[in-house]
């Protein structure tokens, strides 16, 4: 029975790294303002290797419209501005020195209405993704009380609490939705 226990830990654990790959396409998403996180996925050519963004340079945000990058070294600028514009994130880096500008462009209507799509298609996939999780408990628990290593009433309980952990999940997921839908279509 111990053991059973520890699945639903491992099953809730599941579903919540579904959740966290959510935030992070989430948090890729371009919403016409500044986030230092829109950065995240470049990767550097440098020392003879591929290096995130972050272990290069400091992001932050001065402006809401305006990302500032300060490359520590300064034999590295040219390799950071030639990474963002390869990265494709439709932005134009501006190089004073060792700081890199980018300035974030407005969204028009139709651009938005895309993201909000590619949002939409982001949570589905999250919420398939526990389903299966959801899935796969509900199998171990039926073979389990198959196999007569615990109750019929066990199974029920088992299965309810997969359930409204597979419903919390969902509608953290909704709402992760929700937030980022709203931050995309207002200015």
């Amino acid at each position: 029975m111990a053991t059973t226990s520890h699945d639903i830990n491992d099953l809730k654990r599941r579903m919540q790294g579904a959740i966290a790959v959510l935030k992070q396409e989430l948090s890729g998403l371009r919403t016409g303002r500044a986030n230092a996180n829109l950065l995240e996925p470049v990767q550097v050519d440098a020392y003879g290797t591929h290096m995130p963004l972050s272990q290069l340079a400091t992001v932050s945000v001065p402006e809401p419209r305006l990302l500032s990058v300060q490359v520590w070294d300064r034999t590295m600028v040219h390799a950071v501005e030639k990474a963002i514009t390869a990265a494709n994130l439709g932005l134009n880096p501006q190089t004073e020195g060792q700081v890199i500008r980018l300035r974030i462009p407005e969204l028009n209507e139709e651009r938005r209405k895309e993201l909000v799509k590619v949002a939409h298609k982001y949570a589905e996939a999250a919420r398939v993704a526990v389903r299966h999780v959801r899935r796969d408990g509900i199998d171990v628990i039926k073979k389990l009380e198959k196999d007569h290593q615990i109750s019929k009433d066990d199974q029920e309980r088992f299965s309810n609490e997969i359930q409204k952990a597979t419903d919390q999940s969902i509608q953290d997921i909704d709402q992760l939705l929700a937030t980022k839908e709203k931050e995309i279509l207002t200015v």
